[in-house]
């Protein structure tokens, strides 16, 4: 399936304003019931992700933002829907966060990327002052090996002037050349606006096209039992 998605094509009949809080999962055993289509938002800490999550879906409040970088450890689900969600991911890279957490929210990172049958795609936030750290090369490489769409975000474009911007835009595409139709990249301001019609394109294109379920018996299956560890109750911030 191509991941490139022309801004001007008519968008299919998903409000994102209509997004609510459905739950928080510490792993992929207590996430809800996987079926249908979903969209994960990823990114190192501070690179916007909860403030494109906020835009997306003109709610201030849906993605709670810590005042302390890299403590949020859950997997948070939004429906769209009774069959499309949005989910925010754990941030990573966060210097001060003990290692052993580290290697945790990695596995469970990796597991969800490679395991979860109803995600259609990886959106990638990076701040476009710094993109392609390693923890951002790790995710792709992630999503590579599962073959799963990714889209990155560009996030903070009004940081720079149009000119360097561009020039940023144009050094990551060229690095993600090797993986093909799977990637693609995009500039993004959360403060401006700037991006969300191509943004919003892409996600309704994920979540409602068909074809991409034809691939779904290629990943391999994980173990998605209920149990009492999932929060039912929108999370709060620290």
């Amino acid at each position: 399936m191509s991941n490139d998605v022309d801004p001007s094509t008519t968008l299919a009949a998903i409000s994102f304003r209509s997004a609510a809080f459905l739950q928080s999962a510490s792993a992929l055993n207590n996430a809800p019931r996987d079926q249908g289509s979903e969209v994960a938002f990823a990114g190192r800490s501070n690179a916007g992700k909860s403030s494109a999550i906020n835009t997306l879906t003109q709610n201030k409040k849906l993605a709670r933002t810590s005042r302390t970088p890299g403590r949020t450890q859950l997997i948070n689900f939004f429906s769209l829907s009774d069959t499309q969600r949005l989910v925010d991911l754990p941030g990573y890279g966060y210097a001060k966060v003990p290692l052993k957490l580290k290697k945790e929210w990695n596995q469970h990172l990796e597991s969800y990327l490679q395991h979860r049958q109803s995600l259609r795609g990886l959106v990638l936030l990076m701040d476009i002052r710094h993109p392609l750290t390693e923890g951002d090369e790790q995710m792709i490489g992630w999503a590579a090996s599962a073959s799963m769409p990714v889209h990155i975000l560009l996030t903070k474009a009004d940081k720079l002037s149009r000119g360097p911007a561009k020039n940023t835009l144009l050094s990551v595409k060229a690095r993600l050349t090797e993986y093909g139709d799977l990637a693609s990249a995009q500039l993004f301001s959360s403060l401006k606006k700037d991006g969300l019609r191509e943004l919003e394109v892409k996600l309704k294109h994920w979540l409602t096209d068909e074809s991409v379920f034809e691939d779904d018996t290629l990943k391999p299956q994980a173990p998605m039992q209920q149990d009492a560890d999932c929060q039912v109750a929108p999370p709060t911030a620290p």
